[in-house]
């Protein structure tokens, strides 16, 4: 058998002695770098994804074959083989690690607790592991851009915390993320995998609480193919302004492009069968629906689409604010 090395870890622990037993959330990021021959492997890789690292942990003593649990004397003796101790016949560490930023031949993840230097063996996509709710290459697909686009628009301040929902239609199923997900920071886990028509969860956790919402818009508009639900803070705030519709506030020029896309429903309690009713109906004749004292959904071709327009109307907002008088913003 022949391993070569195809990167190298660069992280703060020095030792062994520094080097936790196991990873954890506190642990500091860890730097991947790729050695240049094998950088079109890297294709495809996003932030926000998980993947499997498999490394070759040389400081390991391949002559142990028993040990104590975590170093911890007062366990009994195993078999290492029961263990995840670095001391074994083929000292291959096994981590399970999110990217979160990419730079050239580096590849930020986190958690990871190896060493500086540790060579890096391989890397594996983790689509399709268990707790995944990815089985094919469309699904595997859909979710790339979920996580891509969920990114991205964290990153334009469209998302804050766990609020927002996204999701990608797939014929008689939809891909949309979890309750509770931090948009900006997806992993392939946070995502749901359900029916439409019966909203039977195939794998995954518990879909977002505005899944009728994207259900509604899936039943009533054939032409949406991805559904971006957003709190935008600047729309937000333009429709707080008294005495004005939405569409007479977005005076620009490209603001007036948005009368045949825009439209809103009146104020209803998020998560309720009233709400999906009232956006799944103004989706037959509008992309955007801003959703009073709530937020705003598009609904596009593909996810790319959406995200365009929602920035679209979001920096139309924002500079429809700088140019109001203050007394207009009290």
């Amino acid at each position: 058998m022949n391993i070569h090395a195809i990167g190298i870890v660069r992280s703060p622990y020095t030792s062994r002695a520094q080097c936790p037993k196991q990873a954890g959330d506190n642990d500091p990021e860890t730097i991947i770098e790729i050695a240049d021959q094998y950088l079109p492997a890297m294709s495809e890789l996003q932030p926000g994804q998980q993947i499997i690292v498999l490394t070759w942990l040389h400081l390991g003593d391949r002559s142990v074959l028993t040990c104590h649990p975590r170093g911890d004397e007062e366990r009994p003796i195993r078999g290492v083989f029961a263990t995840r101790s670095p001391d074994r016949p083929n000292p291959i560490g096994h981590h399970t690690v999110t990217i979160t930023k990419i730079e050239d031949n580096q590849i930020y993840v986190h958690p990871m607790e190896v060493i500086d230097g540790t060579p890096v063996i391989d890397i594996k996509s983790d689509f399709g592991t268990q707790g995944s709710p990815l089985h094919d290459r469309a699904q595997n697909e859909a979710a790339r851009k979920i996580l891509h686009i969920g990114r991205d628009a964290w990153n334009r301040g469209l998302f804050n915390g766990m609020n927002g929902n996204i999701s990608v239609r797939m014929d008689a199923r939809i891909l949309i993320t979890g309750t509770g997900s931090a948009k900006g920071h997806l992993c392939t886990v946070d995502l749901t995998l359900m029916e439409r028509a019966t909203q039977k969860i195939i794998q995954g956790p518990p879909p977002s609480s505005e899944t009728p919402v994207h259900l509604a818009i899936y039943a009533r508009q054939p032409a949406a193919q991805a559904v971006l639900h957003t709190h935008c803070p600047h729309l937000l705030a333009l429709s707080l302004q008294k005495n004005t519709p939405m569409l007479q506030k977005l005076s620009l020029f490209e603001g007036r492009i948005f009368a045949d896309k825009l439209t809103h429903v009146p104020p209803l309690p998020p998560g309720t069968p009233e709400l999906a009713t009232a956006v799944g109906d103004a989706s037959v004749t509008h992309q955007c629906i801003f959703m009073d004292n709530h937020g705003l959904v598009v609904w596009g071709k593909d996810l790319v689409q959406a995200l365009a327009l929602t920035e679209e109307l979001e920096s139309l907002a924002h500079i429809q604010l700088m140019c109001m008088p203050s007394s207009d913003n009290e």
